[in-house]
């Protein structure tokens, strides 16, 4: 062990290590299908604190969201981190959709989510509850909000869009949003298209629209390892979405 003054002077260097989050707890739910759902818990310091649902973009699992989640803990928000059955291995295996062993759409997700909703009603009855989606999940929290309107105390969308059969499906279920809205989408002008369109849908009065300087897709925009250059700034942005909608 370092004596005292050590320390004292590897701090001043700036050398000490940032904290460590929240070790992952595995996690399995069952879909109301009977599908099973494979997810990791990231606790924070009170389970009364407000709970995230992470939900992953297409050819992805909860690894998305593996630097974010400990972070999130540490600001005060317990999360869960689900692998939807539609997946892949982007960030590490999607266990769901490997032991599944077929594929299929991506609308046909939305049980997954539900069951992380339905998680974490059981289990943080006073916590207050927001979905984050990215890309095609970022679609489906809108159906996710618009079917449980009593259950979510808001919705962040990252790089949302009209990626199922029916090219009016997001839209329609934003139309029944009234909770705040969060939205983002990479830097450039098809993906800004695309959630402008959406935006202008959510039918909540606390809705935000926001334009990073630097943005890529989905929720990878809030990695260092995927966007260097905008990861912070955009991430500040949703903290303080999450901060206003849980206060």
């Amino acid at each position: 062990m370092l004596p005292l003054l050590a320390i004292v002077i590897v701090a001043n260097l700036g050398l000490l290590p940032k904290p460590i989050g929240p070790t992952p707890a595995p996690l399995t739910l069952t879909a109301r299908d009977g599908v099973k759902i494979y997810a990791e818990t990231y606790p924070a310091f009170s389970p009364t604190a407000p709970v995230l649902l992470l939900f992953h973009q297409a050819g992805s699992g909860k690894g998305e969201y593996a630097p974010l989640a400990p972070r999130l803990a540490t600001l005060g928000f317990n999360s869960i981190a689900i692998d939807q059955r539609s997946g892949g291995d982007m960030y590490g295996a999607n266990q769901t959709a490997t032991e599944l062993g077929k594929t299929v759409a991506m609308q046909d997700a939305l049980p997954d989510l539900e069951a992380a909703l339905a998680w974490a009603r059981a289990n943080h009855p006073a916590s207050k509850i927001v979905a984050v989606g990215s890309s095609y999940s970022a679609g489906l929290v809108f159906a996710l909000a618009a079917k449980h309107p009593g259950d979510l105390a808001g919705v962040a969308a990252f790089s949302p869009g009209e990626y199922f059969p029916d090219p009016t499906y997001v839209r329609a279920a934003a139309r029944k949003v009234k909770v705040p809205v969060f939205i983002d989408s990479a830097s450039d002008r098809e993906e800004m298209a695309k959630a402008k369109a959406i935006f202008a849908a959510v039918a909540s009065r606390e809705k935000t629209l926001y334009v990073p300087k630097a943005g890529v897709h989905g929720a990878s925009t809030l990695r260092d390892d995927r966007d260097s250059a905008g990861a912070n700034e955009n991430f500040n942005a949703f903290l303080a979405f999450l901060r206003r909608v849980t206060r």
